[in-house]
Protein backbone atom coordinates (compact mmCIF):
# COMPACT_ATOMS: atom_id res chain seq x y z
CA UNK A 1 0.00 0.00 0.00
CA UNK A 2 1.20 3.80 -0.59
CA UNK A 3 0.77 6.88 1.22
CA UNK A 4 0.48 4.94 4.76
CA UNK A 5 2.19 6.05 7.61
CA UNK A 6 5.36 4.34 9.24
CA UNK A 7 3.05 2.85 11.58
CA UNK A 8 -0.52 1.45 9.88
CA UNK A 9 -3.01 0.19 12.19
CA UNK A 10 -5.88 -1.70 10.57
CA UNK A 11 -8.39 -3.47 13.02
CA UNK A 12 -8.96 -5.69 10.23
CA UNK A 13 -5.68 -7.57 9.47
CA UNK A 14 -5.97 -9.46 13.19
CA UNK A 15 -7.89 -11.57 15.07
CA UNK A 16 -9.83 -10.32 18.01
CA UNK A 17 -7.13 -11.73 20.20
CA UNK A 18 -4.11 -9.97 18.06
CA UNK A 19 -5.82 -6.76 17.48
CA UNK A 20 -6.79 -6.21 21.64
CA UNK A 21 -2.76 -6.95 22.20
CA UNK A 22 -1.36 -4.44 19.46
CA UNK A 23 -4.32 -1.73 20.66
CA UNK A 24 -2.89 -1.93 24.24
CA UNK A 25 0.70 -1.11 22.23
CA UNK A 26 -0.67 1.69 21.16
CA UNK A 27 -2.01 3.00 24.82
CA UNK A 28 -6.06 1.77 24.37
CA UNK A 29 -7.62 0.79 27.03
CA UNK A 30 -9.60 -2.88 27.15
CA UNK A 31 -12.99 -1.29 27.05
CA UNK A 32 -12.06 1.39 23.99
CA UNK A 33 -9.81 -0.99 22.28
CA UNK A 34 -13.65 -3.38 22.07
CA UNK A 35 -15.64 -0.40 21.24
CA UNK A 36 -12.89 0.52 18.32
CA UNK A 37 -13.46 -2.96 17.08
CA UNK A 38 -17.36 -3.19 17.37
CA UNK A 39 -17.30 0.31 15.49
CA UNK A 40 -14.28 -1.13 12.10
CA UNK A 41 -16.00 -4.47 11.89
CA UNK A 42 -19.84 -4.35 13.76
CA UNK A 43 -20.04 -1.40 11.82
CA UNK A 44 -18.12 -0.84 8.92
CA UNK A 45 -16.83 2.19 10.09
CA UNK A 46 -13.13 2.60 8.37
CA UNK A 47 -12.78 6.28 8.39
CA UNK A 48 -10.58 7.46 10.79
CA UNK A 49 -11.62 11.05 11.47
CA UNK A 50 -15.24 9.54 12.07
CA UNK A 51 -13.89 7.13 14.63
CA UNK A 52 -11.75 10.00 15.95
CA UNK A 53 -15.35 12.08 16.62
CA UNK A 54 -17.26 8.67 18.40
CA UNK A 55 -13.98 7.63 20.62
CA UNK A 56 -12.13 9.26 22.79
CA UNK A 57 -8.73 8.22 20.11
CA UNK A 58 -4.97 9.70 20.72
CA UNK A 59 -4.12 11.30 17.65
CA UNK A 60 -1.33 8.43 16.84
CA UNK A 61 -3.85 6.20 16.79
CA UNK A 62 -6.08 7.92 14.21
CA UNK A 63 -2.69 8.89 12.29
CA UNK A 64 -1.98 5.30 12.33
CA UNK A 65 -5.65 4.17 11.14
CA UNK A 66 -5.61 6.95 8.56
CA UNK A 67 -5.90 5.70 4.66
CA UNK A 68 -7.13 2.24 5.58
CA UNK A 69 -7.56 0.37 2.04
CA UNK A 70 -10.76 -0.85 0.44
CA UNK A 71 -11.86 -3.50 -1.84
CA UNK A 72 -13.57 -1.98 -4.98
CA UNK A 73 -16.55 -2.78 -5.95
CA UNK A 74 -15.96 -2.93 -9.50
CA UNK A 75 -19.26 -5.76 -10.99
CA UNK A 76 -22.29 -7.61 -9.63
CA UNK A 77 -24.75 -9.98 -11.16
CA UNK A 78 -27.75 -11.55 -10.30
CA UNK A 79 -29.07 -14.69 -11.12
CA UNK A 80 -32.17 -15.06 -12.99
CA UNK A 81 -32.74 -18.26 -11.73
CA UNK A 82 -32.15 -18.63 -7.80
CA UNK A 83 -30.98 -15.14 -6.63
CA UNK A 84 -27.75 -16.10 -5.92
CA UNK A 85 -25.60 -13.02 -6.37
CA UNK A 86 -21.78 -12.05 -7.17
CA UNK A 87 -19.83 -9.39 -6.42
CA UNK A 88 -16.53 -8.75 -8.16
CA UNK A 89 -14.03 -6.70 -6.22
CA UNK A 90 -10.50 -5.15 -7.05
CA UNK A 91 -7.70 -5.45 -4.63
CA UNK A 92 -5.61 -2.66 -4.27
CA UNK A 93 -3.16 -3.92 -6.70
CA UNK A 94 -5.88 -4.35 -9.46
CA UNK A 95 -6.45 -8.38 -8.92
CA UNK A 96 -9.82 -9.47 -8.99
CA UNK A 97 -11.32 -11.41 -6.31
CA UNK A 98 -15.34 -12.90 -6.45
CA UNK A 99 -17.85 -13.18 -3.37
CA UNK A 100 -21.39 -14.85 -3.60
CA UNK A 101 -24.23 -14.01 -2.12
CA UNK A 102 -26.60 -17.88 -0.94
CA UNK A 103 -29.72 -16.82 -0.55
CA UNK A 104 -30.64 -19.33 1.99
CA UNK A 105 -33.95 -21.17 2.89
CA UNK A 106 -34.62 -19.37 5.80
CA UNK A 107 -36.12 -15.71 5.02
CA UNK A 108 -34.04 -13.31 5.14
CA UNK A 109 -30.83 -15.00 5.94
CA UNK A 110 -28.34 -15.30 3.47
CA UNK A 111 -24.58 -16.68 3.68
CA UNK A 112 -21.60 -15.66 2.20
CA UNK A 113 -18.96 -17.85 0.05
CA UNK A 114 -15.55 -16.34 0.82
CA UNK A 115 -12.40 -16.14 -1.27
CA UNK A 116 -8.85 -16.87 0.74
CA UNK A 117 -6.72 -16.25 -2.54
CA UNK A 118 -6.47 -14.80 -5.80
CA UNK A 119 -6.61 -17.55 -8.01
CA UNK A 120 -5.35 -21.23 -6.95
CA UNK A 121 -2.39 -23.46 -7.07
CA UNK A 122 -3.75 -26.32 -6.27
CA UNK A 123 -5.02 -27.54 -9.98
CA UNK A 124 -7.91 -29.04 -9.59
CA UNK A 125 -8.88 -30.21 -13.63
CA UNK A 126 -12.83 -28.72 -13.25
CA UNK A 127 -12.12 -25.84 -11.35
CA UNK A 128 -12.00 -22.92 -13.66
CA UNK A 129 -10.23 -20.63 -10.42
CA UNK A 130 -7.15 -22.69 -11.12
CA UNK A 131 -6.84 -21.45 -14.55
CA UNK A 132 -6.03 -17.94 -13.32
CA UNK A 133 -2.76 -16.74 -14.19
CA UNK A 134 -2.24 -14.44 -11.06
CA UNK A 135 -2.12 -16.00 -7.43
CA UNK A 136 -2.01 -14.68 -4.13
CA UNK A 137 -3.03 -15.28 -0.33
CA UNK A 138 -5.55 -12.54 0.57
CA UNK A 139 -4.66 -10.50 3.60
CA UNK A 140 -6.58 -10.69 6.56
CA UNK A 141 -8.35 -7.17 5.56
CA UNK A 142 -8.95 -7.92 2.47
CA UNK A 143 -10.92 -11.19 3.70
CA UNK A 144 -13.33 -9.39 5.88
CA UNK A 145 -13.67 -6.46 3.62
CA UNK A 146 -15.96 -9.21 1.67
CA UNK A 147 -17.96 -9.73 4.71
CA UNK A 148 -18.30 -6.06 5.41
CA UNK A 149 -19.31 -4.82 1.85
CA UNK A 150 -21.18 -7.58 1.43
CA UNK A 151 -22.89 -7.29 4.22
CA UNK A 152 -23.87 -3.68 3.42
CA UNK A 153 -26.21 -4.97 0.38
CA UNK A 154 -27.82 -7.31 1.87
CA UNK A 155 -28.71 -5.01 4.88
CA UNK A 156 -29.68 -2.58 2.41
CA UNK A 157 -32.76 -4.81 1.44
CA UNK A 158 -33.51 -6.16 4.85
CA UNK A 159 -31.81 -9.53 4.98
CA UNK A 160 -28.96 -10.32 7.46
CA UNK A 161 -25.59 -12.19 7.25
CA UNK A 162 -25.99 -16.06 9.30
CA UNK A 163 -23.31 -17.82 7.87
CA UNK A 164 -19.87 -17.63 5.69
CA UNK A 165 -18.25 -20.49 4.19
CA UNK A 166 -14.60 -20.37 2.47
CA UNK A 167 -15.54 -22.14 -0.86
CA UNK A 168 -14.96 -19.25 -3.13
CA UNK A 169 -11.35 -18.72 -5.03
CA UNK A 170 -8.69 -20.56 -3.36
CA UNK A 171 -7.55 -23.19 -1.02
CA UNK A 172 -7.89 -21.38 2.71
CA UNK A 173 -5.76 -23.59 4.14
CA UNK A 174 -2.82 -22.20 2.27
CA UNK A 175 -3.63 -19.30 4.00
CA UNK A 176 -4.20 -20.66 6.96
CA UNK A 177 -3.46 -18.09 9.67
CA UNK A 178 -5.03 -15.27 8.02
CA UNK A 179 -8.22 -17.47 7.27
CA UNK A 180 -8.53 -17.98 10.53
CA UNK A 181 -7.79 -14.59 11.85
CA UNK A 182 -10.66 -13.77 10.19
CA UNK A 183 -12.91 -16.30 10.98
CA UNK A 184 -11.98 -15.56 14.36
CA UNK A 185 -13.06 -11.67 14.01
CA UNK A 186 -16.43 -13.15 12.17
CA UNK A 187 -17.46 -14.74 14.97
CA UNK A 188 -16.56 -12.50 17.99
CA UNK A 189 -19.38 -10.90 19.79
CA UNK A 190 -18.32 -7.15 19.39
CA UNK A 191 -16.85 -8.10 15.89
CA UNK A 192 -18.99 -9.68 12.69
CA UNK A 193 -21.29 -11.49 15.38
CA UNK A 194 -21.84 -14.43 13.13
CA UNK A 195 -22.19 -17.82 14.52
CA UNK A 196 -18.76 -19.85 15.08
CA UNK A 197 -20.84 -22.86 13.65
CA UNK A 198 -22.38 -21.01 10.34
CA UNK A 199 -18.89 -20.37 9.62
CA UNK A 200 -17.28 -23.19 7.35
CA UNK A 201 -13.39 -23.89 6.13
CA UNK A 202 -13.27 -26.03 2.88
CA UNK A 203 -10.11 -27.93 2.04
CA UNK A 204 -9.44 -30.66 -0.76
CA UNK A 205 -7.64 -32.39 2.23
CA UNK A 206 -4.21 -30.93 3.14
CA UNK A 207 -3.27 -33.16 6.01
CA UNK A 208 -1.13 -31.30 7.98
CA UNK A 209 -3.06 -28.52 8.44
CA UNK A 210 -6.58 -30.31 9.25
CA UNK A 211 -4.35 -31.28 12.00
CA UNK A 212 -3.52 -28.11 13.06
CA UNK A 213 -7.36 -27.43 12.73
CA UNK A 214 -7.86 -29.61 15.04
CA UNK A 215 -5.23 -29.64 17.50
CA UNK A 216 -6.17 -25.62 17.66
CA UNK A 217 -9.57 -26.72 18.86
CA UNK A 218 -11.20 -24.18 16.26
CA UNK A 219 -14.78 -23.94 16.84
CA UNK A 220 -15.30 -23.92 12.97
CA UNK A 221 -16.71 -26.55 10.78
CA UNK A 222 -14.29 -28.29 8.49
CA UNK A 223 -15.45 -29.71 4.44
CA UNK A 224 -13.07 -31.99 3.35
CA UNK A 225 -13.33 -32.32 -0.90
CA UNK A 226 -12.51 -35.45 -2.03
CA UNK A 227 -13.24 -35.84 -5.54
CA UNK A 228 -12.89 -39.37 -6.27
CA UNK A 229 -12.68 -42.65 -4.07
CA UNK A 230 -9.90 -43.90 -5.16
CA UNK A 231 -6.51 -42.43 -5.32
CA UNK A 232 -6.15 -43.51 -9.18
CA UNK A 233 -9.15 -40.88 -9.25
CA UNK A 234 -7.92 -38.51 -7.58
CA UNK A 235 -4.69 -38.15 -8.98
CA UNK A 236 -6.70 -37.22 -12.42
CA UNK A 237 -8.93 -34.33 -11.65
CA UNK A 238 -7.11 -33.15 -8.35
CA UNK A 239 -3.13 -32.98 -8.70
CA UNK A 240 -2.74 -33.04 -4.97
CA UNK A 241 -3.87 -36.04 -4.40
CA UNK A 242 -0.61 -37.42 -5.98
CA UNK A 243 1.09 -36.23 -2.74
CA UNK A 244 -1.87 -36.85 -0.33
CA UNK A 245 -3.08 -40.56 0.04
CA UNK A 246 -6.83 -40.54 0.35
CA UNK A 247 -6.07 -42.61 3.52
CA UNK A 248 -3.81 -40.04 4.89
CA UNK A 249 -7.06 -37.60 4.49
CA UNK A 250 -9.99 -40.32 5.63
CA UNK A 251 -7.33 -40.68 9.17
CA UNK A 252 -7.17 -37.07 9.34
CA UNK A 253 -10.83 -36.81 9.65
CA UNK A 254 -11.20 -39.27 11.63
CA UNK A 255 -9.38 -38.17 14.53
CA UNK A 256 -10.85 -34.48 13.58
CA UNK A 257 -14.14 -36.23 14.33
CA UNK A 258 -12.60 -38.12 17.47
CA UNK A 259 -11.61 -35.11 19.11
CA UNK A 260 -13.98 -32.50 18.53
CA UNK A 261 -17.33 -34.36 18.83
CA UNK A 262 -20.34 -35.02 15.68
CA UNK A 263 -21.75 -32.62 13.54
CA UNK A 264 -18.57 -30.57 13.02
CA UNK A 265 -17.49 -32.11 9.38
CA UNK A 266 -18.65 -32.64 5.91
CA UNK A 267 -17.09 -34.56 3.53
CA UNK A 268 -17.86 -33.38 -0.10
CA UNK A 269 -18.09 -35.00 -3.29
CA UNK A 270 -17.70 -33.63 -6.88
CA UNK A 271 -19.84 -36.37 -9.37
CA UNK A 272 -19.11 -36.10 -12.99
CA UNK A 273 -20.47 -38.11 -15.44
CA UNK A 274 -19.05 -41.44 -16.87
CA UNK A 275 -15.90 -40.81 -13.86
CA UNK A 276 -16.56 -41.22 -10.33
CA UNK A 277 -20.42 -42.12 -10.32
CA UNK A 278 -20.75 -45.78 -10.52
CA UNK A 279 -21.40 -49.01 -8.55
CA UNK A 280 -17.26 -49.42 -7.86
CA UNK A 281 -16.95 -45.27 -6.90
CA UNK A 282 -19.82 -45.72 -4.36
CA UNK A 283 -18.27 -49.09 -3.16
CA UNK A 284 -15.04 -47.38 -2.71
CA UNK A 285 -16.40 -44.17 -1.09
CA UNK A 286 -18.39 -46.37 1.07
CA UNK A 287 -15.36 -48.74 1.83
CA UNK A 288 -13.42 -45.24 2.41
CA UNK A 289 -15.63 -43.67 5.16
CA UNK A 290 -16.53 -46.54 6.77
CA UNK A 291 -18.48 -46.03 10.36
CA UNK A 292 -17.08 -42.26 10.59
CA UNK A 293 -19.63 -39.50 11.67
CA UNK A 294 -19.94 -37.38 8.88
CA UNK A 295 -22.03 -36.09 6.49
CA UNK A 296 -21.13 -36.52 2.79
CA UNK A 297 -22.69 -33.99 0.27
CA UNK A 298 -22.94 -35.28 -3.20
CA UNK A 299 -22.10 -32.36 -5.79
CA UNK A 300 -22.93 -31.60 -9.71
CA UNK A 301 -19.37 -30.66 -11.35
CA UNK A 302 -19.75 -27.45 -13.12
CA UNK A 303 -16.92 -26.87 -15.50
CA UNK A 304 -16.68 -23.84 -17.66
CA UNK A 305 -15.09 -25.29 -20.81
CA UNK A 306 -17.32 -28.46 -20.74
CA UNK A 307 -14.88 -31.49 -20.35
CA UNK A 308 -16.47 -32.17 -17.40
CA UNK A 309 -20.05 -32.91 -17.18
CA UNK A 310 -22.30 -33.75 -14.42
CA UNK A 311 -23.95 -36.97 -14.13
CA UNK A 312 -27.12 -37.27 -16.13
CA UNK A 313 -30.36 -37.87 -14.21
CA UNK A 314 -30.24 -41.76 -14.80
CA UNK A 315 -26.15 -41.82 -13.87
CA UNK A 316 -26.76 -40.15 -10.38
CA UNK A 317 -30.55 -41.85 -9.49
CA UNK A 318 -28.32 -44.58 -9.52
CA UNK A 319 -25.48 -43.21 -7.62
CA UNK A 320 -27.30 -42.65 -5.19
CA UNK A 321 -29.17 -45.70 -5.14
CA UNK A 322 -25.31 -47.63 -5.08
CA UNK A 323 -24.62 -45.07 -2.03
CA UNK A 324 -27.75 -46.13 0.14
CA UNK A 325 -26.01 -49.45 0.31
CA UNK A 326 -23.04 -48.93 0.70
CA UNK A 327 -22.55 -45.65 3.18
CA UNK A 328 -23.76 -45.44 6.34
CA UNK A 329 -24.09 -42.13 6.71
CA UNK A 330 -26.41 -39.17 5.63
CA UNK A 331 -25.86 -38.30 1.94
CA UNK A 332 -27.09 -34.87 1.00
CA UNK A 333 -27.23 -33.30 -2.65
CA UNK A 334 -25.55 -29.95 -1.88
CA UNK A 335 -27.31 -27.09 -4.22
CA UNK A 336 -24.54 -25.22 -6.67
CA UNK A 337 -25.93 -22.46 -7.46
CA UNK A 338 -25.82 -19.03 -9.94
CA UNK A 339 -24.57 -20.95 -13.02
CA UNK A 340 -25.95 -18.65 -14.71
CA UNK A 341 -23.78 -15.81 -13.51
CA UNK A 342 -20.65 -18.05 -13.05
CA UNK A 343 -21.04 -18.09 -9.40
CA UNK A 344 -21.18 -21.95 -9.11
CA UNK A 345 -18.86 -24.01 -7.48
CA UNK A 346 -15.62 -24.64 -9.70
CA UNK A 347 -16.46 -21.31 -11.86
CA UNK A 348 -14.83 -18.14 -10.17
CA UNK A 349 -12.18 -17.00 -12.28
CA UNK A 350 -12.68 -13.15 -12.85
CA UNK A 351 -13.60 -13.73 -16.71
CA UNK A 352 -14.80 -10.70 -18.43
CA UNK A 353 -14.29 -8.33 -15.66
CA UNK A 354 -11.94 -5.07 -15.97
CA UNK A 355 -10.65 -4.38 -12.59
CA UNK A 356 -11.05 -0.44 -13.59
CA UNK A 357 -14.34 -0.69 -14.24
CA UNK A 358 -17.48 1.03 -12.32
CA UNK A 359 -20.46 -1.37 -12.19
CA UNK A 360 -23.79 -0.62 -12.82
CA UNK A 361 -25.34 -1.18 -9.17
CA UNK A 362 -28.75 -2.75 -9.83
CA UNK A 363 -31.39 -3.68 -6.83
CA UNK A 364 -30.22 -7.48 -5.73
CA UNK A 365 -33.87 -7.64 -3.80
CA UNK A 366 -36.11 -10.42 -5.29
CA UNK A 367 -37.36 -13.87 -3.91
CA UNK A 368 -35.78 -15.86 -1.58
CA UNK A 369 -35.41 -19.45 -2.57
Amino acid sequence: MTNQPAEHFDPRDYSPEGFLQRAAELGMTLEWSRRLFSRVVGEGIVDANALGSMLPLSRRVIRAMSNLPRLRLVDQKRSSVDNFVKLAFATPDDLIIETVLIPLHKPGAVSLCLSSQVGCAMGCKFCATATMKTRRNLATWEILDQVLQARDIVRSEGRRVTGAVFMGMGEPFLNYDRVLAAAETMCCPYGAAICGKGITVSTVGLVSEINRFTDENRRFRLSISLGAATDEKRREIVPIAAMTPLADVIAAARRHIAERGQGRMNLSYVCISGFNVGEEDARALGEAIGDMSVRLDIIDVTDPTGRYQPPTADELRNFRDALQRYVAQPVVRRYSGGADIDAACGTLAARNIASRSTPDLVSLTGPIV
